[in-house]
């Protein structure tokens, strides 16, 4: 049978495919640096290096920059393997397409900028609104500073972040009232990383708190964000990847964390199930009945969870590609998806989690690790329970909530 989850759209370039075949090949590597990763608390430049030859960060780039310009579709299949062999390596690659992709909202000299040193150049730091204070000066303007989750900060080139200009005491304003935001870059070697992530889970991912003070940011490396979220508009350029609007592709892609990290889990139980024979029992833990309960159920919840996924950003895909504008509900659908693959994820580990008995409880075993690491992508924003209510309103006929306009 055919994994229509699993599988890039019939329209995925030869470059996206090898893409996926490259990280494919690149799980035995990716595992073996498990250890490190989650000791160290980043990912090491060795294995960074080689998901650079397999293309995992240029996923998001123009072509005509050297880019694979893929699909949202191939985007989300690459994060899940990745995370299948780690999920702090697919965290990563999933926020940096993301930080890449918006780099894109910039004037043509900033980009230029950005990416002279290549397509794949790594960029980390903190998408979300607040943290900074900018004043203007000729050209441009001196930002200070202090963000959360700079996610990937030990492997970055460019720090991305959002700040205000403030009017004596006050933010300055859109017409609407809103606090009026603007996104810059920084090159890495300004910034300062402060040692804040220690965590049960996604320990690899090296998500730092860190800051600037009084950095000059040119006007080419600025932005001003039109409305406290994302727009659904990436940027001007042409071609569909930056027609897709934002909610098909954020949330969706931290729910692919989730779902590769729970597909190791049930690999990890299977594997155990085949070999452990139960405290005073007789024969392996894979002839028990809940055992096998387990597994059945998880790979249901969990094959449900990326097929519906699949489905809901193929059709905003689609419809796309075909020059139409996509409806409310259709960006809903997405985020809903992403909540709901991220849940399932959760729900299939903890079936994985409970049928290991105490093995899964060792600290170093691989069931262990993969429900740390669940345990923390899910508390992610992106995939958080609110958005059920903020679709919900959305299919009630209800005015939309700012947040999924």
């Amino acid at each position: 049978m055919v994994d229509v989850a699993s599988s890039p759209p019939e329209s995925a370039s030869a470059e996206c495919r090898a893409l996926l075949s490259a990280i494919t090949d690149l799980q035995p590597v990716i595992r073996g640096h498990q250890d490190e990763i989650e000791r160290e608390r980043h990912i090491p430049e060795a294995l960074v290096e080689q998901l650079r030859a397999a293309g995992a960060y240029r996923i998001f780039i123009p072509r005509e920059l050297g880019g694979l310009e893929a699909d949202p579709l191939t985007y989300l299949r690459a994060i899940e393997l990745a995370a299948e062999a780690d999920g702090s390596t697919g965290w990563n690659i999933c926020n940096n397409g993301i930080g890449q992709l918006i780099a894109m909202s910039l004037p043509a000299e900033g980009i230029d900028e950005i990416f002279a040193g290549g397509p794949d150049t790594i960029i980390a730091g903190t998408a979300v609104p607040g943290g900074g204070k900018g004043v203007p000066v000729d050209g441009g303007y001196r930002v200070s500073g202090r963000w959360r989750f700079g996610s990937g900060c030990q492997e970055a080139r460019w720090m991305v972040a959002n700040f205000q200009i403030f009017d004596g005491d006050e933010p300055q304003r859109n017409p609407d009232g809103s606090p009026a935001y603007w996104r810059c870059y920084f090159p890495a070697s300004e910034t300062t990383v402060i040692d804040t992530w220690d965590m049960i889970g996604q320990r690899g991912t090296g998500s730092h708190d860190w800051s600037v003070t009084d950095v000059f940011v040119p006007e080419r490396r600025t932005v001003k964000l039109v409305a406290f979220v994302l727009t659904n508009q990436w940027s001007c350029r042409s071609g569909a990847l930056y027609q897709v609007p934002a909610h098909a592709i954020v949330g969706p892609h931290h729910s692919a964390v989730a779902t590769g990290i729970a597909r190791r889990g049930i690999e990890e139980l299977t594997e155990l199930a085949g070999s452990k024979v139960p405290r005073a029992r007789t024969g392996l833990l894979r002839e028990r009945e809940l055992v096998q309960d387990a597994v059945g159920r998880a790979e249901a919840i969990l094959g449900a969870a990326r097929a519906y996924r699949a489905a809901m950003v193929g059709e905003v895909w689609e419809t796309v590609l075909a020059g139409r504008t996509t409806t409310p509900e259709q960006r809903a659908r997405c985020r809903l998806a992403a909540s709901y693959a991220g849940d399932s994820a959760r729900q299939a580990m903890d079936l994985m989690y409970r049928a290991g008995g105490t093995t899964s409880s060792q600290r170093e075993h691989p069931l262990a690790r993969c429900w740390r690491d669940l345990q923390t992508v899910t508390q992610a924003v992106a995939v958080m329970p609110e958005w059920y209510s903020l679709a919900g309103r959305i299919f009630l006929g209800l005015e939309p909530n700012p947040r999924l306009a």
